[in-house]
C-alpha cells in the first residue's frame, strides 16, 4: 500500500556514472537484489550516515574507506543487513568489497558497501561474490531504475529523481534513487539514497552540502521512530560535465542547492509516501517556536504519536490526542492558551481549548483525505519547522510481523 500514484520522471543518466544490476538470490532466488554503481576517476564522493551506534558492517567499512581514498565504486545488496554480526559481518563485507576490487582491478578502500535487509543473520558472500561479474556486464549508464527496484525490501514501489538546470548555456543534471519504508526516523532512517551529479565539486563542499540538504530532507521523515542501523546517504559529484560548482559563483551555488534539495525532498517524501501499510502522507508544520529545536521536538510528538496515527488511520478527527501529544513534548512554559492547531486549514484548537469556529464536519472532511497537513502555532517566537509521517495502520503491524517468514 503506498499513498500517492508515484509517478517517475524521466531519470537522466549522469555522465560518468554507470549502474549494474543483478540477482543473487541473497534471501530470494532470482530476485534482482545486487547493485554495483560505477565512478569515473577524479569524482568526489560525500556521505551522511546512521546515528544508531550499533551500525552496520558495511557503514563502519564505508566511513572508513572514504577516509582512506576516493571512491571508485558502490555495491549494494538488499535481503541481509549485515547488522548485529560482530566481527564475521565484518570480514564478510569486506570480502565483497574485495571481489569488487578484483573485477575492477581498484584498491579495496575504493569500493563503499551498503545492505539493507534482516538484522543478525549471516550475509551469504558466496552468493554476492558470484554475482559480481554478472553486476559488472550489466554496467550502464541507464541503469537508474533497476538499481531503484533492486535496493527494494519491503518498498511496494521503486524511488527515483531526476532534475535538470540549465547555466551558462551549459546542463546540470542530478539524479537519485533512494529506498526505504519501515524503521524509519530521523538520524537517519532504514533507508538508502544515492545522487550523482556531473558538476564538478569539491569534496569538501559537497559533503557540507550533503550534510545540509539531509537535514532538511531525510532528517525530516518519519515512519515509526525506529533509527536504523544501516542507514547511508550518498552524493557524487563526477565532474564529466562542463560546470564547476563553488561558493564563489554565488548564483550557481544557490541554484544547484535548490535543485539538490528538490531531488533529496522527493526521495525522502517518496520513502514516506511508501511507509509500511501507510494510507496518509502527514505533514507536520510546526510555525512560530521560540527554537527549532522545540519545533522539531513538537511536530516529533505529534508525527510519533501511535494514538494519532491511529486515528489518522481511521479518518477519525481526534483532536484531543494531537492536543495531548503537543503537551508533553517537553517545551518549557508553554502557554497553552496562546496556541493553535490546525487540520488543514480548519482550526480545531484555540485559547487552550476547542476552537469555537471547529465543527466536527470540517474535521472529518480534512482526515478523509490522503494527504493530511497539521499546523501547530506555538505563538512564542519565529522559527518553523516541518516533518512528513504516515498514519499507523493493522498493514503495518502485518508487514511487521511476517517480516523474516
Amino acid at each position: 500500500m503506498a499513498v500517492g500514484p508515484g509517478t517517475l520522471p524521466t531519470l537522466h543518466p549522469v555522465a560518468g556514472f554507470r549502474i549494474g544490476t543483478t540477482s543473487a538470490g541473497v534471501k530470494t532466488p532470482g530476485r534482482k537484489d545486487l547493485v554495483v554503481m560505477e565512478i569515473a576517476p577524479g569524482s568526489a564522493t560525500a556521505g551522511v550516515f546512521t546515528l544508531n551506534q550499533f551500525c552496520a558492517a558495511p557503514v563502519q567499512i564505508c566511513k572508513s574507506h572514504m577516509q582512506q581514498a576516493s571512491a571508485s565504486y558502490l555495491v549494494v545488496n538488499t535481503g541481509n543487513a549485515n547488522a548485529g554480526t560482530g566481527k564475521e559481518g565484518y570480514q564478510d563485507a569486506l570480502d565483497v568489497c574485495q571481489a569488487v576490487a578484483d573485477q575492477a582491478g581498484v584498491e579495496l578502500a575504493q569500493v563503499l558497501p551498503y545492505s539493507t535487509g534482516v538484522i543478525g543473520e549471516k550475509l551469504p558472500t558466496d552468493r554476492i561474490i558470484t554475482a559480481v561479474p554478472a553486476a559488472f556486464k550489466a554496467l550502464t549508464a541507464d541503469g537508474w531504475l533497476a538499481a531503484a527496484n533492486g535496493i527494494t525490501t519491503t518498498d511496494t514501489r521503486p524511488k527515483a529523481w531526476s532534475e535538470q538546470f540549465e547555466y551558462q548555456g551549459e546542463t546540470v543534471t542530478l539524479t537519485g534513487i533512494s529506498k526505504g519504508a519501515g524503521m524509519i526516523k530521523p538520524n537517519m532512517a532504514t533507508m538508502l539514497a544515492y545522487v550523482a551529479t556531473d558538476a564538478k565539486i569539491e569534496s569538501c563542499l559537497l559533503q557540507k552540502m550533503l550534510s545540509r540538504s539531509a537535514d532538511l530532507t531525510f532528517n525530516r521523515v518519519t515512519i515509526d521512530g525506529d533509527t536504523s542501523t544501516n542507514d547511508s546517504c550518498m552524493l557524487v559529484a563526477t565532474g564529466a560535465g562542463n560546470v564547476e560548482v563553488t561558493e564563489a559563483d554565488a548564483v550557481l551555488f544557490e541554484q544547484f542547492n535548490t535543485v539538490l534539495d528538490k531531488v533529496m525532498l522527493e526521495l525522502a517524501q517518496a520513502i514516506v509516501r511508501d511507509g509500511e501499510g501507510a494510507t496518509k502522507f502527514v505533514t507536520i508544520s510546526v510555525e512560530q517556536a521560540g527554537s527549532s529545536e522545540e519545533a522539531l521536538k513538537t511536530a516529533y510528538a505529534v508525527a510519533h504519536s501511535p494514538l494519532v496515527k491511529t486515528a489518522l488511520f481511521a479518518s477519525d478527527p481526534n483532536w484531543g490526542r494531537i492536543l495531548a501529544a503537543v503537551g508533553y513534548a517537553g517545551v518549557e512554559n508553554l502557554d497553552v492558551d496562546a496556541l493553535q492547531i490546525f487540520l488543514g486549514e480548519v482550526c480545531i484548537v484555540a485559547n487552550g481549548g476547542r476552537a469555537d469556529s471547529y465543527t466536527e464536519e470540517a474535521g472529518q472532511a480534512v482526515m478523509s483525505e490522503e494527504d493530511i497537513t497539521i499546523r501547530i502555532v506555538l505563538n512564542r517566537g519565529d522559527q518553523s519547522e516541518t516533518v512528513w509521517t504516515t498514519d499507523l495502520s493493522k498493514d503495518y503491524v502485518s508487514i511487521n510481523a511476517d517480516y523474516r517468514s
